[in-house]
């Protein structure tokens, strides 16, 4: 992982200004307090490279909670038997199961630090479907709004940066221990509360392995869909292509390439 480029992403990040928030969003610390909650739909295609990544469809719900604790998240995976890209999601098998807990944002100025901390529970059948170990990630993220003179009022821009670890603390002796620090950087665009557009860099450093790669994915998507009483659109879609920009296939956190498909309702 190159260690010059967060600090030079963390300096851009401080001198935007606008507000940073933005509809339904749980990850932010902040979630929009009419709305209690979402759950989300998403199919992965993945030239995996890496063991723990593979073809799948995910089942995401969230609960918004008004207090230190802001939100809880519970992620159901169904791998393909078929686990590189041409796998068919009606061939499903049961992955590994994850429950996320993430906390009210600390505020220093215009900027946001929301922190989480995640259960990973091998739930996987067969086995091989998933990593064979229970384990943890604890992570922070940093939230800044991020402005241009170029830029109309019709956007809403905000830049995040994510630092995490995940360990392994039990399961199979025999699968592969999991310790990895991973990094985001992202630049998120809201526009006129409907179309979003989002740029991603993440690099992770695999300790087991002493390897270090990085991906990058661009996402675009649209919120639709009407609610009476509500200020925001409950629908979201989107589709994300991604791939490997450095290291070598078998990093934790990377893959080769991947195209997502999404569709998210939040109630």
């Amino acid at each position: 992982m190159n260690k010059d480029r967060l600090p030079a992403a963390l300096a851009l990040a401080c001198a935007a200004t606008s507000a940073a928030a933005q509809p339904w969003d749980s990850d932010s610390g902040v979630p929009d307090l009419e709305w209690r909650g979402g759950a989300q739909l998403k199919r992965d295609w993945t030239s995996r490279g890496t063991p723990q990544e593979s073809t799948k469809t995910q089942v995401e719900i969230n609960t918004f909670i008004d207090s230190p604790v802001s939100f809880v998240r519970l992620t159901l995976s169904f791998p393909d038997a078929d686990t590189d890209f041409g796998g068919s999601p009606f061939d499903p098998e049961l992955g590994d199961s994850k429950v996320r807990a993430g906390f009210r944002a600390l505020k220093s100025g215009k900027l946001s630090f929301p922190s989480y901390v995640e259960l990973s529970f091998p739930t996987a059948n067969p086995e091989s479907a998933g990593s064979g170990k229970y384990e943890i990630t604890a992570g922070i993220k940093m939230l800044a709004p991020f402005a241009a003179s170029f830029m109309s009022d019709a956007h809403r821009t905000r830049f995040e940066a994510d630092l995490s670890q995940t360990n392994s603390y039990a399961g199979d002796p025999d699968r592969n221990d999991v310790n990895v620090t991973k990094a985001e950087l992202i630049l998120s665009d809201l526009w006129r509360e409907r179309y979003t557009l989002k740029a991603s860099y993440k690099p992770s450093f695999d300790h087991v392995k002493h390897e270090d790669g990085a991906v990058v994915e661009i996402q675009v998507g649209f919120y639709f869909g009407e609610t009476e009483g509500r200020t925001h659109r409950p629908w979201r879609t989107w589709i994300m292509g991604g791939g490997r920009v450095s290291g070598p296939a078998g990093v934790s956190g990377t893959y080769n390439t991947r195209l997502e498909l999404g569709l998210a309702r939040t109630f």
